[in-house]
């Protein structure tokens, strides 16, 4: 009887959990592409999360491989400080540093607010006052050109009050069938209704990485496996006979690290006159007194090991982090950031033994990768290594939408990569 009574227990919370899994898509009826919109290229831009630079090539991934061939393809990809998820994801589509979008974690501290952001929180998740920029769906809505979003982040929230037309709350219990099947059914929709901006997001290879870790066969089926997903979605979508473009990116790469020796919360950190934010790579003092910062950032000095400590105002200029980029006061007054392979580990849990989140100009491992192929770009261009907000401008030039607004990118890609 008791093993019924936790049977029936374990599969009514599982239920429960199913039955909390929203995969409707969201439809916004009253937009429609202007003419001069139903004229312009797609774009279907794909992120593959954690699809190291090399991954590719290491795992023989032989579709991808023929693509870039066909098109563009740069020696990698540099992310953005920190090259963790939610902010890059999220300076691929503005153009702007994480200090200057807001998103600067995955999980952060607002001291303006006094709340927490964490992407696991769907109430923060979907708050568009969380979100600086304009993401290139915003863009494309803006000027009356239809956009859709699978999963994308930033596409689950109103920012600036505008959500792509088409789009879904994040799930991973969709079949990828189903996804590939969206995707070709919104391009054959009637001109008018049809997204010439698709955003498309695969969580798989970065499960793989961080559970197994980089170099592991497991990583290398999920790679395989991906490669398998690209090529029925652009056969499946080649049969819309539409001129559609793709540019295949990731958020950052994976690095094994040391998983037996990881870095305690280091003695001179006062937890009742510090908010202590993130973990990792990174982790985020917020002074409650800020009277308490230069005795603490003189501590921190003498006693580190294996890990730097700044001050918000003396951060790396090339980490685009410090003060001068803090736009939304959201990064720490003192930061502590690890050295590769070292982590900052507060848990009872065991670390992951494959991370990202380090300066992606000291870590190689850490770099992201950029193929494109489609009528827009020219064939068998291969370009040096360079920032993913230099994406932005280049995705608005292929769709033909200006903006007057500042980004962080440029557009040297433009005249380099397309026809």
């Amino acid at each position: 009887m008791k093993k019924i009574s936790v049977l029936l227990v374990y599969l009514l919370w599982h239920g429960l959990a199913f039955a909390q899994v929203d995969t409707v898509q969201r439809v916004i009826h009253d937009r429609y592409n202007s003419p001069a919109q139903q004229e312009k290229p797609y774009v279907i831009l794909i992120s593959a999360d954690g699809f190291r630079y090399d991954y590719a090539d290491k795992f023989d991934a032989k579709f991808l491989k023929s693509k870039r061939s066909e098109g563009v393809e740069a020696t990698s990809m540099l992310p953005a400080f920190p090259s963790k998820t939610f902010p890059n994801h999220y300076s691929i589509v503005t153009g702007l540093y994480p200090a200057s979008h807001g998103l600067i974690n995955n999980y952060f501290y607002d001291p303006q607010r006094k709340e927490h952001y964490s992407m696991r929180d769907r109430s923060k998740v979907e708050d568009g006052s969380w979100y600086g920029g304009t993401p290139l769906w915003v863009l494309a809505e803006q000027q009356q050109m239809v956009a859709a979003s699978f999963f994308w982040v930033g596409s689950e929230a109103p920012v600036q009050g505008i959500l792509p037309t088409y789009h879904y709350q994040y799930s991973e219990v969709m079949p990828i069938e189903r996804r590939i099947q969206t995707v070709v059914d919104w391009l054959s929709l009637p001109a008018e209704k049809r997204p010439h901006l698709i955003t498309f997001y695969l969580p798989e290879v970065d499960h793989a990485g961080h559970r197994y870790g980089p170099d592991a066969p497991q990583t290398k089926e999920a790679v395989l496996e991906l490669d398998k997903h690209m090529q029925r979605l652009t056969e499946a979508v080649a049969k819309t006979g539409l001129p559609v473009n793709y540019v295949f990116v990731s958020d950052h790469g994976m690095l094994a690290v040391d998983t037996q020796n990881t870095l305690p919360m280091p003695a001179a950190i006062d937890t009742a006159k510090f908010m202590v934010s993130g973990g990792g790579m990174v982790v985020e003092l917020h002074a409650k007194d800020k009277k308490a910062v230069k005795p603490t950032y003189r501590k921190l000095k003498k006693e580190a090991k294996e890990y730097q400590v700044y001050k918000k105002s003396n951060m790396p200029k090339h980490l685009h982090y410090g003060a001068k980029h803090d736009k939304y006061g959201r990064v720490g007054d003192i930061l502590l950031l690890s050295d590769a392979p070292k982590v900052f580990h507060f848990s009872s849990r065991p670390p992951s033994p494959g991370q990202h989140g380090y300066d992606a100009t000291q870590v190689k491992e850490m770099h992201a990768t950029f193929y494109a192929w489609g009528p827009a770009f020219k064939q068998g261009v291969k370009v040096d290594t360079f920032e993913n907000v230099d994406v932005y401008p280049l995705i608005a030039e292929i769709l033909g939408l200006p903006y007057q607004h500042k980004i962080d990118g440029s557009r040297h890609l433009v005249e380099k990569v397309l026809q």
